[in-house]
């Protein structure tokens, strides 16, 4: 066990383990969901001793991993972004190892037919640093979209365009041609045309926010609406030696470069 397990505050330690933020934690235990040694805590305050208490949430025991987990997933269309549905739709659980990493858990979202790279971590603390409006991560996507932006489409985009929840910040796009690896991601056979014979296009887009459909109502906002998306690079992470459907552990120096990225970002740099 680490030597830094000493006693710490309970939403600390669900954090650490895995279980959610500590936001997230605190509506945990507010809720009266977490119980140590057997008994519900719901002090925001209350303390935990890691190495002697047993703490649950909801009856399952967390623990801290000596080192926390970290993993990519190629998401296929056709899955939620989500542990579970109580509708019984397919989710991202359905295919990472949950049972080997108690606690882990996707760090932001990708829509239901959108495919492409989620990062996985039991570490509760960079996953909220990483998702703070302030971070700020670079996301790449790749979208086929309907017609052919023009410099004028991309230079609304260059500046940040309103949407109806306020302004996108400035994006950074690329017109993609089918020598490209990423095309053919999204446009496996060629991009095609609508049915009045007007071309498709492959644009690569570089955002650095995280809002729900940002890239479609970017993209609808200039004329152009996404048919497939797909993303393939989150902050220093890009998608590469993982199958759609598929998951490996990230590589040491990757791990690095994402803890780095959550150091930078507290140290205000």
């Amino acid at each position: 066990m680490n030597d830094d397990l000493y006693p710490m505050r309970l939403q600390r330690f669900l954090a650490r383990a895995g279980v959610a933020s500590r936001r997230g934690s605190e509506r945990l235990m507010t809720s009266g969901r977490v119980r140590v040694n057997g008994d519900v805590v719901s002090e925001l305050g209350s303390k935990v001793d890691p190495l002697r208490d047993v703490v649950t949430v909801d009856g399952k025991e967390c623990r801290i991993q000596e080192k926390p987990c970290y993993l990519m997933f190629y998401k296929p269309a056709g899955c939620l972004t989500t542990m579970s549905d109580p509708q019984g739709r397919p989710t991202v659980a359905d295919f990472v190892p949950t049972e080997e990493y108690p606690g882990l858990y996707p760090v932001g979202r990708l829509d239901f037919d959108t495919t492409g790279l989620l990062l996985f971590t039991t570490n509760g603390n960079v996953g909220q640093d990483l998702l703070h409006p302030s971070s700020h991560v670079d996301k790449h996507y790749v979208a086929l979209v309907r017609g052919v932006p023009d410099e004028r489409d991309f230079d609304r985009l260059r500046k940040g365009i309103m949407l109806e929840d306020g302004p996108a910040s400035p994006a950074e796009p690329e017109l993609l041609d089918d020598h490209s690896p990423l095309y053919r991601v999204v446009a496996p056979r060629g991009a095609g045309c609508d049915r009045g014979g007007n071309p498709n296009s492959v644009v690569g887009l570089t955002i650095h926010e995280g809002r729900k459909h940002q890239v479609k109502k970017m993209l609808m906002a200039c004329g152009h609406k996404v048919l497939r998306l797909h993303r393939d690079a989150f902050g220093p992470l890009r998608l590469r030696n993982v199958a759609e459907g598929a998951w490996r552990l990230l590589d040491p120096p990757e791990v690095e470069a994402i803890e780095a990225l959550c150091r930078s970002r507290e140290n205000g740099s």
